[in-house]
């Protein structure tokens, strides 16, 4: 499976500068009709070319504005096992993530950037620079959310104002930064230990939030 996994996981390309790297990667395989099980959204396929979708719930332990990041990239794989679509979160939404020419496919991985300490995908890194706040995010507003988890999910450590404010300092005091715009493609090291399925992913999201704030005690001198 992991061949599989490793053979259309999305090229990934991050900010020089980037303090955050994928910990987790957890894939799932849908067909037509399936529900996400990470993100608001139902497959429903507009050519009878494609088989499969496979979901990559890529995760972070920080958005450089809060702890717990998890973005996703889907890839179409058509029955002749070509890359027939693909498309990438991009803050809480998603877009198509296969330039119409395919110029950033290259056999059957799609290259992405993403954006600096935010993370959000795009196959151009100018649409970035449309985003509000694209340069406070990372420095003035760094850590301005504490922790954030969505709603569906089940397993939520306990939070507070307190907690919001020791990951607010950790990030902003230890993490700030301002990009260099000048990307490099992410090496995913130790692909056996990276590429998990989701729910081995989903089980372990809450232990690594609670040891990261076991380490965000400590340096607030706890």
């Amino acid at each position: 499976m992991h061949e599989k996994w490793l053979k259309y996981a999305p090229k990934l390309l991050f900010d020089r500068k980037e303090p955050f790297y994928p910990v987790r990667i957890g894939v799932t395989e849908l067909k037509d009709g399936d529900q996400s099980p990470s993100f608001r959204r139902r497959f429903a396929f507009d050519s009878a070319d494609i088989d499969y979708v496979l979901e990559y719930a890529i995760y972070w332990d920080y958005d450089i504005q809060h702890l717990y990041e998890l973005e996703h990239v889907w890839i179409y794989v058509n029955k002749d096992g070509t890359v027939g679509d693909a498309e990438a979160s991009f803050h809480g939404r998603y877009l198509k993530s296969l330039l119409p020419d395919r110029s950033n496919l290259d056999g059957t991985q799609v290259r992405l950037y993403s954006q600096p300490g935010k993370h959000a995908f795009s196959p151009m890194p100018e649409l970035f620079k449309l985003m509000p706040g694209y340069r406070t995010c990372t420095d003035r507003d760094a850590g301005l959310d504490g922790l954030t988890l969505p709603e569906w999910f089940d397993k939520r450590p306990v939070t507070s104002e307190d907690t919001n404010e020791k990951v607010r300092l950790y990030l902003y005091n230890e993490f700030r930064f301002i990009p260099d715009e000048t990307f490099e493609e992410y090496d995913y090291e130790q692909p056996q230990e990276l590429f998990v399925p989701w729910q081995s992913l989903f089980e372990e999201i809450p232990v690594r939030i609670e040891r990261e704030l076991a380490k965000i005690r400590l340096f607030s001198g706890e």
